[in-house]
């Protein structure tokens, strides 16, 4: 377990540094394969303003048009690429199109540009030819960001792309891979190996699978077009991993929810989440809205959602440790959520918030998780530990019950038996051989047994120490209830001091009694003899008893029934032993 939690350490640190590597954008002006266009600019149909270096233009627009000259122009039969992402673009070479992504015959998602990757030959587009530039944004609701988030062009062949994929979205990869393991198998591992099936694990296991995605989606949403041809597709299939992570992390947040108003508010805002996913994929696939179009309004809904069960979770802080680790867990992913809300409103930040969030929300529960295990391993050894005292135990009785004086004198009474009286001597042979089985069998018991069975083996013994002591000992049964369980050979110790220490011990005998009480949160065993006596009061060393056996039965009926033994006794009238077992453990 630990070299476990040292290996979860080491990717922790790996999905950090993979994380920072692939924050880093992959759109480098110093790389040789993009391209710019310099000259001048004009947005909205406003005044021409000369272009930005290394990102050409710097504004929200709805319409933007560049005209002038390519930083890199292709040669040589290379190509020059376009990545547009929800954007329409005209490119004109010399006032002549040469390139555009807009689809004059799709009535359905006429104002849906999607996500396309589209090559342009080098002839035509030649050196020194004056170029112009139209981008148009179709949503009118949403903020267009920096053009660079939106719009890339590089010179090479159709190959290249996949490279700059490769050189620059690498770390960002690998980092959305390992999210996804741990979805798809640390997570529910863990869930099963903390407490047999740990929902909250679970749903977490199903928040880092879609988050996974949907980072990796976000991150790479350029270069979708390179598997899926269709520019509208592309989009829905990245948009749709957006609303699908939102969701699993409602229902990650709902499922540690304990009481039941807020279970009741939980599936309330996961089933309206749902609807809402639903009706937007209705949208979407009849040509009303896109999936893009809604997707803020999503954001800002389950940002909503979010806040409502993070006012649950606060109420019941105080009432459990699990309700404490999903609101710390959470915190990051619910203010980068609301940020990125309203950042597709007013675009004040091109940072990928929620990506930001999710990676921080993932590293404070891997931590949890590792704190978790080690936990569990700690708790794991000390089980094995009791389970070995318990069994030392439970040998130390069987043995203590089994003493040489006990055996010779059961025997040498038996001996006798065989010739006054045959019959009875083989009787007692019989039920002199199952009592020391039912000792034996006691070493594979772990768990308590019925109280029946209990006496049937107590019974046993009484017999063979009746046979022993003769008209010295009288055993009377005082039973009123025998449902419940009890920890394997814990009543005979207490018997064997009533008869050996306590009638044993008085000239003329006497009687040991043992009866049960079912009272209102308890059961009772009472053992009660009418011998000597002793003074509780005196150090158990003075008293003559066997006290190595007594602490093993306290320490079994504790550790196994959490039950109690009470000892009262005054010299000259007797003993009453009590074992006081809590219905609740029983229940």
């Amino acid at each position: 377990m630990t070299y476990f939690s040292i290996a979860l350490m080491v990717i922790v640190v790996t999905m950090t540094i993979l994380f920072t590597l692939g924050s880093v954008s992959w759109n480098d002006p110093d790389d040789d394969s993009f391209t710019m266009i310099e000259g001048e600019y004009s947005v909205n149909g406003g005044d021409w303003q000369p272009t930005l270096p290394n990102e050409m233009v710097h504004e929200d627009f709805d319409e933007l048009v560049i005209r002038g000259r390519m930083t890199n122009v292709p040669k040589d039969g290379k190509f020059l690429g376009i990545s547009a992402d929800n954007m329409w673009f005209t490119l004109k070479s010399n006032g002549k199109v040469v390139g555009t992504n807009y689809r004059a015959d799709d009535s359905a998602f006429k104002n849906t540009p999607g996500y396309s990757i589209n090559y342009i030959a080098a002839e035509d587009i030649g050196d020194g030819q004056d170029i112009e530039l139209e981008l148009m944004y179709p949503y009118k609701l949403l903020s267009c960001k920096n053009l660079s988030d939106f719009f890339d062009m590089f010179v090479g062949s159709k190959a290249t792309i996949y490279e700059l994929l490769y050189r620059y979205k690498s770390p960002t990869i690998l980092f959305c891979f390992l999210i996804c393991f741990f979805g798809l198998f640390s997570f529910p591992i863990a869930g099963i190996v903390l407490g047999k099936v740990n929902f909250r694990y679970l749903s977490f296991a199903l928040l880092c699978f879609f988050a996974g995605l949907f980072i990796l989606a976000q991150s790479i949403a350029s270069y979708l077009p390179l598997w899926i041809h269709d520019p509208v597709r592309s989009m829905a299939a990245a948009t749709m991993t957006t609303h699908l992570c939102m969701l699993s992390a409602l229902i990650y947040i709902k499922v540690s929810l304990k009481k039941s108003i807020n279970k009741i508010i939980g599936n309330i805002i996961i089933v309206a989440a749902a609807l809402l996913t639903t009706t937007a994929l209705i949208l979407h696939h009849t040509g009303v809205s896109d999936l893009y179009a809604g997707k803020p309004f999503m954001l800002i809904f389950v940002a909503i959602c979010a806040i409502i069960l993070m006012f649950c979770l606060i109420s019941e802080v105080k009432s459990g440790r699990e309700a404490l680790m999903t609101l710390t867990s959470m915190i990051p992913v619910l203010i980068c959520l609301m940020l990125d809300a309203f950042n597709e409103f007013f675009s004040f930040t091109s940072v990928p918030l929620f990506e930001i969030g999710m990676a921080l929300t993932l590293i404070n529960q891997i931590v949890i998780l590792i704190i978790d295990l080690r936990k569990q391993y700690l708790e794991s050894i000390r089980y094995q530990q009791m389970q070995k005292e318990l069994y030392e135990a439970k040998v130390s009785l069987m043995v203590s019950q089994i003493q040489p004086h006990f055996l010779y004198n059961s025997l040498t009474s038996i001996a006798m038996m065989c010739t006054k009286d045959p019959k009875k001597a083989r009787s007692a042979t019989i039920n002199f051989a199952d009592y020391l089985r039912g000792n034996m069998n006691s070493l594979k018991q772990r768990a308590p047994v019925p109280f029946t069975q209990e006496l049937e083996h107590l019974k046993k013994y009484l017999m063979l120490e009746e046979m022993r002591f003769g008209d010295m000992l009288h055993i009377e049964y005082d039973i009123q209830t025998t449902d419940f369980a009890i920890p394997q050979l814990s009543v005979q110790p207490l018997v064997e001091n009533a008869v050996k220490h306590g009638v044993g011990m008085k000239e003329d005998g006497g009687t040991v009694t043992i009866a049960t009480r079912e009272e209102d949160d308890c059961y009772k065993v009472i053992i009660t003899d009418d011998g000597v006596g002793f003074d509780t009061s005196k150090p158990t060393k003075d008293d003559g008893r066997s006290h190595v056996g007594m602490e093993n039965v306290k320490q079994r009926l504790k550790e196994l029934c959490d039950a109690d033994v009470i000892i009262e006794s005054e010299i000259g009238k007797g003993t009453v032993a009590t074992i006081r077992i809590p219905k609740t453990v029983n229940d």
